[in-house]
């Protein structure tokens, strides 16, 4: 027996049925199409045996609830591993010492701007900034030094000692 023998007749005359039958099992038309598509596949797979069957379109049902069943098992699954892990944490809003420091940044030159963020945001040595800027480090000093110097009047903020002799 030819593995398309009758199957074609068989799709079209139960495919409205199961999928009504999913459908209304599982509330969601599209999961309904998509796991009847699949147990059509498989019944297609198997259709020398399947198509001896007393009532193959039950066989048919049968696999599609399966997948729904086994599509909401994940679905739930996961929703308990998401709500397990905490979910996403909620973040405030910025500070305003933070908002007037981004500001301030984006007022520097951009050359001032990298330096200072990669030296104090990212923890850079002088050296390490010169590398990954192909940047001499007397070039990467003095961009130092003038930012912090544009950033403290920017902020209105007077600098440190040390900090105005660098």
């Amino acid at each position: 027996m030819d593995r398309d023998d009758g199957f074609e007749e068989f799709y079209r005359a139960t495919r409205h049925r199961v999928v009504t039958v999913l459908y209304a099992l599982g509330g969601d038309l599209a999961e309904a199409q998509d796991a009847a598509q699949e147990a059509y596949v498989r019944a297609w797979q198997r259709w020398t045996k399947i198509s001896g069957y007393g009532d193959p379109e039950a066989w048919v049902r049968t696999v599609g609830y399966r997948l729904l069943v086994n599509r909401w098992r994940k679905m739930r699954n996961g929703l308990a591993a998401y709500r397990r892990q905490g979910g996403d944490v909620s973040v405030g809003p910025p500070s305003e010492n933070t908002v007037a420091l981004v500001t301030a940044l984006r007022r520097l030159p951009e050359e001032q701007r990298q330096a200072i963020v990669l030296h104090h945001l990212a923890d850079l040595s002088v050296a390490e900034i010169a590398a990954q800027t192909n940047t001499p480090t007397g070039t990467v000093k003095a961009r130092l030094a003038r930012g912090r110097k544009a950033l403290a009047a920017l902020l209105d903020t007077a600098l440190p000692e040390e900090v105005t002799h660098a």
